[in-house]
């Protein structure tokens, strides 16, 4: 299929956006991006908008001529307090501009996870947002991820400091929630490949990587890849909120990004279907390769 006239990429200079912007250029798509700082540096090719989600007046400029845009807004980033209700009033703007300027489809990057009472305010924040995007008149695709494994993630690099900094450590019982993680590579397979099939427009799929792990067990595995030995010895008494003070004590992640993410450590996040596998065929890439091309790609870096 032929690549849409242009995409408008919303949280382009996060994680996952930087990653995304040079695959849709190689594609030959025509991509713009909303920034709120004008002199972010972007791709050559990429075409800029200044402007806010949570500014309503400045996104019509934004969605001109938009034919797709991916939802990779996260409002954690804007500090703790609040960040559901940001997240929230980003994804209303978004339905209202996108609605205006008859946007056809969106791409919207959400969490794994079960709707139940005891989910955490973070994945609960990412169900909502889903629910407000499906409510405009555009086909909204949903990928749903768990922990996300790639340089610079904020997952990942707090299992990183929890490896490299606490050798023998106390752990709370909820590290034995299981999750299915993702190679980062894979995530923007799955992205990429939405854009360019129209059987995934206005559907919403599970993705996950070949393995279903406990924290513990990641935290081993990352341990064995970086050539480290750790002792992990459980106690009750850590709930997910006391601990998320006390990793925020030993990882570099910011502690309005680090805390939401471990309170939600206590709900298990599988994938419950693999739909998209069928559409999108490929080897997943397992969690011990995933964390390898990691360690490598810091390398690079350095």
């Amino acid at each position: 299929m032929a690549a849409p006239k242009n995409v408008l990429v919303l949280g382009a200079t996060g994680f996952i956006g930087q990653r995304l912007l040079p695959r849709l250029l190689e594609r030959g798509v025509r991509v713009r991006c909303l920034t709120r700082r004008p002199e972010a540096t972007f791709p050559d090719g990429v075409e800029t908008v200044v402007g806010d989600i949570l500014r309503p007046e400045t996104l019509a400029e934004a969605f001109a001529d938009i034919d797709t845009a991916y939802y990779l807004v996260h409002a954690m980033a804007g500090g703790r307090a609040g960040f559901a209700e940001r997240d929230r009033q980003a994804a209303l703007n978004f339905v209202t501009a996108a609605d205006a300027a008859g946007l056809r489809r969106a791409i919207y990057l959400g969490g794994l996870g079960e709707s139940s009472e005891g989910l955490s305010e973070h994945l609960a924040s990412r169900l909502e947002v889903g629910r407000i995007l499906a409510s405009g008149t555009f086909a909204l695709t949903t990928l749903r991820a768990a922990v996300i494994i790639g340089a610079g993630g904020a997952s990942y690099e707090i299992i990183k400091a929890l490896v490299h900094r606490l050798p023998v450590m106390v752990v709370p019982q909820w590290v034995e929630t299981k999750c299915q993680p993702i190679a980062v590579g894979d995530v923007i397979r799955y992205l990429v490949g939405c854009l360019f099939d129209e059987q995934t427009a206005g559907a919403s799929f599970d993705i996950g990587g070949p393995d279903i792990l406990s924290y513990k067990e990641m935290m081993e595995h990352f341990a064995r890849a970086a050539g480290e030995t750790n002792l992990y010895i459980p106690v009750p008494v850590l709930t997910p909120k006391l601990s998320s003070y006390w990793v925020g004590l030993v990882t570099p992640i910011k502690a309005s990004i680090a805390m939401p993410l471990i309170e939600g450590l206590r709900n298990e996040v599988i994938c419950r279907e693999s739909r998209i596998r069928e559409i999108l065929p490929f080897e997943p890439t397992p969690f011990d390769q995933a964390v390898l091309l990691a360690l490598e790609e810091e390398t690079q870096k350095h």
